[in-house]
C-alpha cells in the first residue's frame, strides 16, 4: 500500500516526468521489446517507429502520478485504456514484463538504484494500477464472451471481398472460418484486426472502425492507405491490407469493442467526419437508416478531393429511408468531379445553416486529432455543450 513517503516520493518525480517523460517511456519500450520479442506481436511497430506510443505512455503516466491519490478523475482514462487492451487480448501475466522493465527503465533513466525507495514506491503504484486494469479486463473479456455469439481471443476470419472506395480507401469484408455467427456491434464501435507483415516477419495488430451497421455474419472495415509522406513511412498493417491480402486469405479479429458509439436514438443527430473518420458515422447513419429515425439529422464531412472521398453513394442511398437527411460536404481541391461540394475549401462550422447544427442534437466528431480538437472547439463556441459531444481520440498509449 502506497504510504504518505511514498506519494511524497511520486510526487517529486512529476517534474522529471513532464520535462523527460517521452525520453524514459521511449527508452522503456525498447528495452522491453528487446527483452521480451514476443511483444512485438502486441505493440504496434507503427507507433513505436514514430514515437506517438512513447508520447502517449509518458502522458498517461504522467497524468497518474499527477491523479495518484484521487484515481477517480481517471475514471474515463482507465476505462479507454481497458477497452483498448482487451481489443488486442493483453493478458494478466503480460503486467509482470511490462511492470519489470518500466521500474528498470525508471532506475536507469533516472540514474536511481534498484533497491531505492523511489523505485519501491513506484513498484507499489503500478501494482495498483496494474490490479485495478487486470479486474476490469477480467470483467469485460467475462462479458464479451457471455453475449450471443461473442468471444473474447484472437479468432480467424476469412476475407470474402474486398471492394476499392476511393483512391485511398478500401473495404474489407470478413467471415468466420468456423461459419459461427458474429457478435453484434453497436455502430461506431471497432475490432482489432491482426495480420502478418511480411515486411517485419511477425503479425501486427491495428484497430479499425466497423464501417457498417451490422451484418449478421460478417464484419466490414474501411482501410486507408496509409502511404509513405515525407519523414512518415507507409504504414505497416494498411499496406498488407491493400497490397497482400486478397479475397480468401485469412485474418484474426477481435471482438468488437469501444466506447465510441451510437447513444440515443430519440435525440437529433449530427455527424461530423474527415476523412477515413467517416466510417463510423456511416456504421451510424446505417443504424439510424433501419430504425424508423424520426428525428432531424446531419452529416457533415470534409475531405481533401472528391478522387479521396469514400462511401458517398452510401449516404445518398440512405436519404431513401432518412428524408430529413441534411449534408454538408467540404472539399478542399476542387477535381472537376460529378460530385460537387458544398464548399470548396477547409470546413468551418461557423458558416453553416443554423439548420445543420440543432443546439439540442448529440454531435459525433471523427477525424485527424486536431481536426476532432478544432471542431469540438468550435462546438463548444457555438454553444453546444461538451456533455453532448462524443469523439475518440485513438491515442496509444497503454501501461
Amino acid at each position: 500500500m502506497l504510504t504518505t513517503e511514498h506519494l511524497k516520493l511520486i510526487n517529486e518525480t512529476i517534474p522529471v516526468l513532464r520535462e523527460n517523460g517521452t525520453v524514459l517511456t521511449s527508452y522503456f519500450y525498447q528495452r522491453m521489446l528487446r527483452l521480451n520479442p514476443e511483444l512485438n506481436e502486441v505493440f504496434n511497430m507503427g507507433h513505436q517507429r514514430t514515437g506517438d506510443q512513447a508520447k502517449a505512455l509518458a502522458s498517461a503516466v504522467l497524468a497518474y502520478a499527477e491523479n495518484i491519490d484521487n484515481l477517480v478523475v481517471l475514471g474515463d482514462a482507465v476505462n479507454q485504456i481497458i477497452t483498448k487492451h482487451v481489443s488486442l487480448n493483453i493478458q494478466p501475466e503480460q503486467y509482470s514484463i511490462v511492470g519489470e522493465n518500466l521500474l528498470f527503465s525508471i532506475s536507469e533513466v533516472l540514474k536511481v538504484p534498484m533497491d531505492s525507495e523511489l523505485i519501491k514506491a513506484w513498484e507499489i503504484a503500478y501494482t495498483q494500477l496494474a490490479n485495478i486494469l487486470i479486474e476490469g479486463e477480467r470483467a469485460r473479456y467475462l462479458e464479451l464472451q457471455e453475449k450471443e455469439n461473442g468471444w473474447n481471443d484472437w479468432r480467424e476470419f476469412t476475407v470474402v471481398n474486398k471492394i476499392k472506395e476511393s483512391d485511398e480507401i478500401t473495404s474489407f469484408y470478413f467471415k468466420p472460418v468456423d461459419n459461427k455467427p458474429v457478435l453484434r456491434h453497436k455502430p461506431g464501435q471497432y475490432i482489432s484486426l491482426r495480420v502478418e507483415v511480411p515486411e517485419l516477419g511477425f503479425k501486427q495488430p491495428r484497430q479499425y472502425t466497423l464501417s457498417h451497421h451490422g451484418f449478421e455474419d460478417c464484419y466490414r472495415i474501411s482501410v486507408k492507405r496509409e502511404d509513405k509522406k515525407g519523414n512518415l513511412e507507409a504504414g505497416y498493417v494498411s499496406k498488407t491490407l491493400h497490397h497482400e491480402i486478397e479475397i480468401g486469405d485469412i485474418v484474426e479479429l477481435s471482438a468488437p469493442n469501444g466506447i465510441f458509439y451510437l447513444q440515443n436514438l430519440d435525440r437529433k443527430n449530427v455527424f461530423i467526419s474527415a476523412g477515413v473518420g467517416v466510417t463510423p458515422m456511416i456504421a451510424m447513419l446505417g443504424k439510424l437508416s433501419q430504425s424508423d429515425y424520426k428525428k432531424d439529422v446531419s452529416f457533415i464531412h470534409a475531405c481533401r478531393n472528391n478522387h479521396v472521398l469514400a462511401l458517398n453513394s452510401e449516404v445518398s442511398a440512405f436519404k431513401k429511408s432518412l428524408p430529413q437527411l441534411q449534408t454538408y460536404l467540404a472539399c478542399e481541391e476542387n477535381n472537376d468531379s460529378e460530385i460537387q461540394p458544398d464548399k470548396l475549401g477547409r470546413l468551418d462550422i461557423s458558416e453553416l445553416d443554423s439548420k445543420l447544427l440543432p443546439k439540442d442534437a448529440d454531435y459525433y466528431i471523427c477525424g485527424p486529432d486536431p481536426f476532432m480538437l478544432y471542431q469540438a472547439e468550435s462546438l463548444k463556441n457555438y454553444g453546444i455543450a461538451e456533455s453532448q459531444i462524443y469523439m475518440e481520440r485513438f491515442n496509444t498509449g497503454a501501461i
